[in-house]
Order: C-alpha cells, then structure tokens, then sequence
C-alpha cells in the first residue's frame, strides 16, 4: 500500500485546562512560584551570602549565611592577608569572588560544593524532542504484528531540570491552538539532573522533506509553575 504524508490540519487529541505563564516577583521560595530562571528546585533556597547570591542551597545553609555574615567583623583581624585576615580557626567563605566572610573550613568547604551544584538545582526546565517508531506486536507464536504506520517517527518529549512530581506537556501550532496535551511524573534518573522524563505522545513527526515547523512543545513544572522553552515540531499531517 503507498504511503504518504499530506499536511492537514488535526483535531486535538486531547486536552488540559492551560494556564498562561505568570512573572512573579523575585523572592527566596523554591517551589512556590516561578521567580525566573534562578527558581530553585523544591526543597533548596536562594542562599543569600550578598544581595544578589542565588545559589540554590537547603534552607539550613541559608540561615549559616546569614549567621555568619551578621558577626563577620569579629572574625577579623589585622595579619598577613590585611585587616580582613580571619582569627584563628577561621577561613574566608569564598561562596563569591572576595567573599572575605570567615567561617569554619566545613562552612568554606560546603559553600564550594553548593557552587558546582548550582545548575542543577535550579528548575531550568530543559526540554528536547527525540523520535521512535512503534515495534512489532510479538504474537507468541514466533510471529508478530505490524501495522502501516508503525515505521513513521512520532514524538518523544523529553526533559530534566524539573521539580519531582507533575509535568504538563503540550504541542500546540504556532496560532497557539492546542493539538495534544498529556502529563508525566518527574523523577530522579541518573545522567539527569533534578526530575527528568520522556513522554512518548503518539504525535507523527511531520518534519521530513524540509518543511517549516508550524508548531512547538512546551512543558510547565506543576510545582513552581515554570515553563520549559518552546521547542519547534511539524505537526497535523495525515498518514494514507
């Protein structure tokens, strides 16, 4: 049977109640609303060692800082390293450049290794696209089953960087109606950071001989209410 790929518009498959992304205002929460790219990861908090100091860290972490910061001057004195050089038993924190707060060497040490985690415990909500056909049915007699179709790429919606819990996936054309929507558990998967998935949806990969896209995935992490990038798909062609 010849097969072809003709653009035409799809009905939806199914769908969610969407609601549009909203800007909050900045602030210290994790998981209680989406405060920009810095949102940090359910459980973490901005750790505050400057103003500006958004390193994600536990909450615990967070009030050494500010601890630590409020008694800084009597931690100094005059020596090698000038009038900040720290009193004995100390080390300068070191969580920024010339953060010259002194605090015990677990402190310094803790302050290194919340740095080199930083990206992953913000909710970047990253999202890619991969492909996958359909494998035969295995029929348990030494055959199997395969229809048409089964050889076309569909969609894969993958992601990491996400709250643990509900993601809400969307495809949607680039007029913003809706073509699919599903949701998928975030969880933890080695080689991924924060919750990661993939979700096969079913969704035909319309993209072959060159053709524009005309439609995008999204995701929105249901914890903090972050959205992923849009990434372009092609979308709504029928399968003869």
């Amino acid at each position: 049977m010849k097969r072809t790929l003709l653009g035409l518009a799809a009905a939806t498959i199914s769908g969610l109640a969407v609601t549009a992304p909203v800007t909050l205002m900045a602030g210290p929460a994790s998981a209680g609303g989406d405060f920009g790219p810095n949102t940090c990861l359910e459980g973490y908090v901005w750790r505050e060692a400057r103003t500006g100091d958004v390193v994600c860290v536990t909450p615990a972490t967070r009030t050494q800082a500010k601890a630590d910061n409020a008694v800084k001057a009597s931690r100094w004195t005059p020596g090698p390293f000038g009038p900040h050089t720290c009193v004995n038993g100390y080390v300068w924190r070191e969580a920024f450049n010339g953060d010259d707060v002194c605090v015990t060497p677990a402190v310094r040490a803790q302050a290194k290794a919340d740095n080199a985690k930083a990206a992953d415990r913000r909710v970047s909500a990253r999202l890619w696209i991969s492909r996958y056909t359909v494998p035969p049915v295995d029929n348990g007699d030494g055959t199997s089953t395969r229809t048409s179709v089964d050889d076309i790429p569909r969609l894969k919606l993958n992601g990491d960087h996400y709250n643990f819990g509900q993601v809400r996936l969307y495809i949607r054309y680039n007029s913003g109606r809706l073509y699919w929507s599903g949701t998928v558990n975030a969880s933890a998967h080695s080689g991924y950071a924060g919750g990661s998935f993939g979700k096969k949806t079913v969704v035909f990969d319309c993209s072959g001989g060159g053709k524009a896209a005309n439609a995008y995935a999204q995701a929105q992490d249901v914890v903090s209410g972050r959205w992923s990038p849009r990434v372009p798909v092609r979308v709504g062609c029928a399968v003869l």
